[in-house]
């Protein structure tokens, strides 16, 4: 039996542009489909940070327009940019399959990420979305409920809520796609937030972080490996100074305890270090690699990048 692995595509993977996405796909349908021709069974997740703010903007701009398109919720924004970028995903891994002879199907699937509507975050929107804004057009956007912070210096952006991930609404048919031997792209920038409510789920305007959505849904797979994909080899400490040491395991304790030390960047390296701790901690034996895109097999392999393990074991 192949074994399951659920890979977290960074921003580096992907473009800021639909030209120049599709042409970064396609560089990384290559490694994504080296994992495939290996015997492993892959499911991908991925960020959409600059997809989902071009959609936004795209769409708030239309609505001022003469031609008066109607202001496009958030969460829709969201499940744009998930077929969207599924569609360049799935596009490049279908052709890179077919020029090595290789049969399988790749599907994206528009995925809901369950999220407690009591969750602090809510109460605290910190994740910017969009583009910048000067502190008057700032100013009339909040006057219609948005909530917008000052970006070092930059400008002004917009912010919602990051919430953690409860459930997968879409988890069963996900599984019963993997259970097929299928190739399924889901929960692509976080997934689309959902609440319960009496009448059933409703989409908020939040955004999950992605990295914590991916572990999630290789929890609910039970996939044998996590791989968080970044623009790195390894994880560091004391990254970018003279006594910079690269990690190439750490067990869960450890990697805490760096946390505490704040030795991982808030932003990048940290929400990472957080989510491979979450998957790895979720059932005996699991554990998450930390590398980049075109390491990963070689880190599948023990030869490079960081595993982060529980303390009952190691990747060797």
């Amino acid at each position: 039996m192949s074994n399951i692995i659920v890979l977290a595509l960074g921003g580096n993977a992907l473009g800021n542009d639909p030209q120049e996405q599709k042409e970064a796909v396609r560089h990384t349908s290559k490694s994504i489909v080296d994992l495939i021709e290996a015997g492993n069974q892959v499911i991908l997740s991925h960020g959409n940070g600059p997809q989902v703010g071009m959609i936004n903007l795209a769409m708030d701009a239309a609505s001022k327009s003469e031609a008066g398109t109607p202001e496009m919720p958030f969460p829709e924004c969201g499940a744009m940019s998930q077929g969207y970028i599924g569609y360049h995903l799935q596009n490049a891994i279908q052709n890179e399959l077919k020029l090595r002879g290789i049969k399988k199907s790749v599907a994206t699937v528009i995925t809901q990420v369950v999220v407690d509507k009591n969750d602090p975050a809510f109460q605290n929107p910190t994740k910017p979305v969009g583009s910048f804004y000067t502190k008057e057009e700032a100013e009339i956007m909040t006057a219609k409920g948005f909530t917008f912070k000052e970006d070092a210096g930059r400008g002004y952006r917009r912010v919602v809520p990051s919430p953690k991930p409860i459930d997968i609404v879409e988890i069963d048919f996900i599984k019963s796609l993997v259970d097929k031997g299928n190739i399924v792209i889901a929960a692509g920038g976080g997934g689309i937030p959902v609440v319960e409510e009496a009448d059933g789920l409703t989409g908020i305007p939040a955004v999950i972080d992605k990295d914590f959505t991916t572990a999630k849904l290789a929890e609910l797979v039970d996939a044998d490996s996590l791989i968080i994909l970044t623009a790195v080899e390894k994880v560091a400490v004391k990254y970018g100074k003279p006594e910079q040491l690269w990690l190439s395991e750490l067990t869960v304790e450890e990697a805490q305890k760096y946390i505490i030390d704040k030795e991982f960047a808030e932003g990048s390296m940290l929400p990472k270090v957080r989510a491979a701790i979450s998957f790895a901690t979720s059932k005996t034996g699991r554990k998450t690699l930390i590398t980049s895109l075109e390491k990963a097999a070689d880190g599948l392999a023990g030869k490079t990048g960081t595993w982060i393990i529980s303390g009952e074991g190691h990747t060797k």
